[in-house]
């Protein structure tokens, strides 16, 4: 790698770093917020929360880095343009590709990052975050029960807690159980445990009693206990068997998708589309770099500045995304629609590298001349 080339890829190499951080950070906290009632309801800490939200960070790989892309390289070349250094670049001899190996060469990384994302690292990082948010949704071992507030397990039992240790002791509680509807119950008693038996839910406490008032005869009778077992009748969902989403399967099980048991037939084509995507995807970070170096580097050296150049660039890739999206949705609905979705995603990099490459020399000199005339009305 040439000198310049280093320069170039260093200046490339480290923005892209710090944008990618930024957008990973900014995407990874308001995506976690949807979360937060884990650390609140289900007793989950904070280690279990970082790890639990870390592993949607390979998803959002997928969206930022040919976003981060397009940025770095739009705003490397737009500032070598304001610098006058790529109109001394081409008055060197230099062409447009030859300006543009450096992003290129970073454009490569990113595919090739963007391919073990798509091909294993979304897939099994999000199933592991599937698995495990359906565990703490559906298992009683991972409910905490509110402190202060009457928590209702079910339509029928209502639970009060006054604190909650932290090894997970419960302090006064209150149990009201109307699963029975012509004997409800209450129970109260100074401290418990809440646990998971065979799927349903069981309260251990100690040191309380058991109130019962007969419906016929009114009467109340009270039992003291030293410690007393109540089971509470609800069924969670934990051995039902969960479908898997299209993120959570590899590109073969995608474009095979009825070997996914329990897979509806009509969401066949969801997950066909999602497979052609994992395959394409990596090549939207090409156009969109393409698609920045043909309107920053192509064409004359304007002494206005490159603010209409980069708003041209900006609304080119977003309406590549656009159509990339609307075009994925279409083939989804209609299959023989699929060869769209390539055509999409790949026509945009023959078009900018023709145009790259059209009559780069010719406006050289040209270029010089207005480099040089710059330099002299600023002196």
């Amino acid at each position: 790698m040439k000198s310049l080339d280093r320069y170039l890829f260093r200046q490339l190499f480290a923005g892209f770093v710090l944008v990618a951080l930024a957008l990973v950070c900014v995407l990874w906290l308001t995506q976690s917020l949807r979360f937060v009632e884990l650390i609140v309801n289900r007793g989950l800490g904070i280690g279990m929360f970082v790890y639990f939200t870390a592993l949607l960070l390979p998803n959002f790989l997928t969206i930022i880095l040919p976003i981060a892309l397009f940025a770095v390289v739009t705003f490397t070349y737009s500032r070598l343009n304001m610098d006058r250094e790529l109109p001394v670049m081409r008055a060197c001899g230099m062409s447009n590709w030859a300006i543009a190996r450096p992003a290129l060469i970073l454009t490569a990384c990113v595919m090739m990052a963007s391919y073990a994302l798509n091909l294993y690292l979304v897939p099994k990082s999000y199933q592991l975050f599937r698995e495990l948010q359906w565990e703490l949704r559906n298992s009683m071992s991972h409910l905490l029960l509110r402190e202060g507030a009457f928590n209702e397990l079910g339509s029928n039992v209502t639970v009060y807690v006054g604190e909650r240790t932290q090894e997970g002791q419960l302090l006064g509680i209150l149990v009201h159980d109307e699963t029975d509807a012509e004997r409800p119950v209450t129970l109260m008693a100074q401290r418990g445990a809440l646990i998971e038996v065979d799927g349903s839910a069981r309260v251990i406490m100690f040191k309380g009693n058991r109130q019962v008032v007969e419906p016929t005869t009114g009467k109340f009778s009270m039992l003291y206990f030293d410690r007393y077992t109540h089971d509470v009748p609800i069924k969670t969902a934990a051995n039902v068997q969960r479908t898997p989403e299209a993120r959570e399967l590899m590109v073969p099980e995608l474009l095979n998708p009825e070997t996914t048991p329990g897979l509806p037939a009509h969401d066949f084509g969801k997950h066909i589309v999602e497979g052609h995507q994992r395959l394409i995807s990596p090549f939207l970070s090409l156009s969109n770099a393409l698609a920045a170096l043909m309107f920053l580097t192509a064409g004359q050296f304007s002494r206005r500045g490159q603010a209409k150049r980069v708003l041209l660039a900006i609304t080119g890739v977003i309406l590549l995304q656009v159509a990339s999206l609307g075009l994925a949705n279409m083939a989804a609905k209609n299959l023989s629609l699929l060869p769209l979705l390539y055509i999409g995603t790949l026509l945009p990099i023959p078009v900018c590298s023709f145009f790259m490459a059209w009559h780069p020399k010719r406006s050289a000199k040209k270029e010089a001349r207005e480099l040089e005339f710059a330099a002299q009305n600023r002196a």
